[in-house]
């Protein structure tokens, strides 16, 4: 006979079984089109199956080739018919740094953090979706091939890089007639050091127009040149300090509707139009105050997201550049970024991860796949319209 215990344990494997396809959107036409079944990419066959999805006992996901989250690898940039929804890409640049490098190494350790993200199929409960079992073709197209020894060169590449994968025609634009998501694919970053922003934004622009940001960091990274690196030379002007501030000078940036969500610094802000949230304020108003204000922010406009790993306070990440403490927590900043549900996400990055300093626990590289995985997730749930 069962007893009560187990009964309880089987009510909830029951439960997870039965939720697994249930989606809460019942007034969006558009997600329950894309939430029906009617893209089967990751869906029944052995090519896109995903290890440990409805499998008896999980697959080994610590062995294969290293892909973020087990997902297929395509040659992106030589193969211009690759299609996709949501493409994961890696810019290995952190040669404008100002104090520890190592970000170069940022793409390879997020992959390798993410490989347990499928353990168990890839459900993401609190966001109640699986977003490599969903409507969206979601694929690694490996690195850029970036230089470390022309800044410039390396810019120039990355903007190339970046804007020839985003000029795609999406796998799924049949489900979205008259959509943006019909027009562009959505593109996942991994960095690298902050300078890599600069040419997303300019791609990014090259298909949407200036669009406002959010940016979670312990720094603002809107500081003048002559202020941050000296501008001892043109290049030199350009590093992971200022970048928003030459975004903001080329009209990058939508003024006012940007926000930062962690900095401690003030100066040359309103220049650039950013709100600022502070990390401490999350003592007064908690995540779901920090989520309002971020949505209040920037209302209904197209938004890039940018995540520095450094908002993170190093007892959770150590493995970054310029380490700050006093930051929020990895269970905080994942809350805050579920809680941006309904934000329309064009494009999103996590940079400033330097897996040498990281522990044995690889504490810092997990943190990053984690984070990533809640942004996908909401690209899933929230289709461009």
């Amino acid at each position: 006979m069962l007893t009560s215990a187990l009964l309880s344990s089987l009510a909830v494997l029951a439960y997870f079984s039965c939720k697994g396809r249930a989606y809460p959107h019942g007034g969006n036409d558009l997600y329950q089109v894309v939430m029906n079944g009617q893209s089967t990419f990751n869906k029944g066959s052995a090519e896109h199956s995903i290890p440990g999805d409805g499998e008896v006992t999980a697959d080994s996901v610590f062995s294969g080739i290293t892909t973020f989250a087990h997902l297929p690898s395509e040659r992106c940039w030589k193969d211009k018919d690759v299609d996709y929804d949501i493409a994961i890409l890696g810019l290995p640049f952190d040669t404008a740094t100002s104090y520890r490098p190592g970000a170069r190494f940022g793409p390879a350790g997020i992959r390798q953090g993410s490989k347990r993200l499928v353990l168990y199929g890839g459900y993401n409960v609190p966001q109640n979706v699986n977003p490599f079992n969903s409507w969206a073709k979601i694929i690694d197209c490996g690195d850029v091939p970036v230089t470390p020894y022309d800044n410039a060169l390396a810019i120039e590449q990355m903007q190339y890089g970046h804007k020839e994968l985003l000029h795609r025609t999406p796998a799924a634009h049949r489900l979205f007639p008259g959509t943006l998501a019909a027009q562009f694919p959505r593109l996942v970053t991994l960095g690298g050091d902050h300078t890599i922003v600069l040419p997303i934004l300019r791609s990014i622009a090259s298909a949407y127009g200036p669009v406002s940001v959010v940016h979670f960091d312990s720094h603002i990274d809107t500081w003048k040149p002559k202020v941050f690196g000296g501008k001892k030379s043109e290049q030199g002007a350009y590093n992971h300090g200022t970048y928003f501030y030459h975004a903001s000078q080329e009209g990058l940036i939508k003024n006012g509707s940007s926000i930062h969500a962690g900095p401690s610094d003030y100066d040359n802000d309103a220049l650039c139009g950013f709100h600022i949230i502070e990390a401490r304020d999350i003592d007064e108003i908690g995540t779901k105050g920090i989520a309002e204000r971020i949505k209040k922010a920037v209302g209904d406009n197209l938004v890039y997201l940018s995540i520095d790993i450094d908002v993170l306070d190093p007892a959770f990440a150590p493995a970054t550049g310029t380490p700050e403490t006093g930051g929020w927590t990895t269970r905080e900043l994942r809350t805050i970024i579920r809680s941006l549900d309904g934000v329309k996400l064009v494009g999103a990055d996590v940079v400033e991860v330097a897996p040498a300093y990281d522990t044995n626990a690889e504490l810092t590289t997990m943190a990053a796949a984690d984070v990533l995985f809640e942004v996908i997730s909401l690209m899933v749930k929230n289709p461009l319209k």
